[in-house]
């Protein structure tokens, strides 16, 4: 803990009698208070992840936090921004949304003072980068990594490689998605740390309309239309995976442990060990778990590195979002800013003008010269 901070929390038990509890307090707050200009479908989201961090770290009251708590949440924000799963921005955002949450908390007199509201709380967060630094996967890029996933399809039928048919057709599967839809991997994916993620489900694709149904980041579940090719290869895995049940994940794990501790959960009987946990989670229809983000993030550094993709600085791998980003810069360059709102389930234009500033900034200047000439 961050005790040799001068400005470090004073606990308030007397007045917080009995401790609120963390979660009951960000329920009050999401009720009955909201701050920073925040709604709550953008705050929830970034004060239940505070909650679930507050858990793992055996916090339980509000009256618990200290100024070294909220420098530890500002290092988890960091450590996610370093595996690609939110930008700078994001994570400077969510402590943002915290600290406001703690202020509230003051006030509420269920503390004495703000523990986000220090130096040395805030010591850890990651530059909030501008958007020109954010990484989008180019078209060439992008061609040749769908190329390469479908050549590792064809590698598995011929068995030239190690890796099960079923396996390849998923992970070109999860490409061809993020490449076509914009969608983001917690949307794809299983998220250890939320419990409503439990990744795509085949109940949530209408092949017949030409749809899927994710759970947004607004916490709702929004639809999104299949281009040709993301129905073509959602089409191709149904046939190979062929999915007994509703709830099977359209992109399984691959973990044994994980398929055997499903079937003991739901059947009560752990199979016998080189058992085929693969027919018999289809046979007793127990849906195996989603592979989680970690394991999306996972696929495509093996396939940036196998298809041999050029990268620029120190970019390690294709991320998850950079092709969701690509995909709205592509729409907003062709001057479709409102198809690239909706393609990206923005809910203000203003949302897809901030998120591609930098595009408009050079449209600007290039209509000056244009008026000029």
């Amino acid at each position: 803990m961050d005790s040799g901070n001068s400005r470090a929390t004073t606990h308030s038990r007397a007045r917080n009698r009995g401790g609120k509890t963390v979660e009951d307090a960000v329920d009050r707050y999401l009720t009955h208070k909201l701050e920073s200009g925040g709604s709550r479908s953008s705050m929830e989201p970034p004060l239940r992840f505070f909650e679930a961090f507050c858990t793992s770290e055996g916090i339980e009251r509000v009256d618990e936090l200290e100024s070294g708590d909220c420098r530890e949440f500002g290092l988890r924000l960091a450590d996610r921004k370093r595996n690609g799963e939110i930008a700078g921005s994001t994570a400077n955002t969510y402590f943002a949304y915290v600290r406001a949450f703690l202020s509230f908390c003051v006030r509420d007199e269920l503390i004495n003072s703000n523990p986000a509201d220090t130096e040395s709380a805030e010591e850890f967060l990651p530059e909030d980068t501008s958007t020109r630094e954010t990484q989008f996967w180019t078209a060439e890029q992008r061609k040749q990594l769908l190329a390469y996933a479908d050549e590792r399809v064809e590698q598995a039928r011929r068995e030239v490689i190690d890796t099960p048919l079923e396996r390849a057709y998923r992970d070109r599967t999860a490409v061809v998605l993020l490449a076509e839809l914009g969608v983001r991997g917690a949307e794809l994916f299983r998220d250890k740390n939320d419990d409503d993620r439990n990744g795509l489900q085949w109940g949530d694709v209408d092949l017949e309309r030409g749809r899927i149904t994710v759970f947004g980041k607004s916490r709702d579940h929004e639809p999104v239309g299949l281009t040709e090719a993301a129905h073509n290869a959602l089409s191709r895995l149904q046939r190979v995976q062929e999915p007994p049940i509703d709830e099977w994940p359209v992109f399984p794990t691959g973990h044994a442990a994980s398929k055997y501790a499903a079937v003991e959960k739901a059947t009560g009987e752990r199979p016998e060990p080189g058992s085929d946990i693969d027919a018999i989670c289809w046979e007793k229809e127990v849906a195996p778990p989603s592979i989680t983000k970690e394991a999306g993030r996972q696929i495509l550094k093996r396939l940036t590195n196998e298809a041999g993709i050029e990268l620029e600085g120190d970019q390690e791998y294709l991320q998850p979002h950079g092709a969701r980003r690509a995909l709205g810069a592509e729409l907003y360059e062709s001057g479709h800013s409102e198809l690239a709102q909706s393609a990206l389930r923005h809910k203000s234009i203003e949302t897809t003008h901030e998120a591609y500033s930098d595009i408009k900034a050079e449209d600007v200047a290039k209509s000056i010269d244009e008026v000029r000439e």
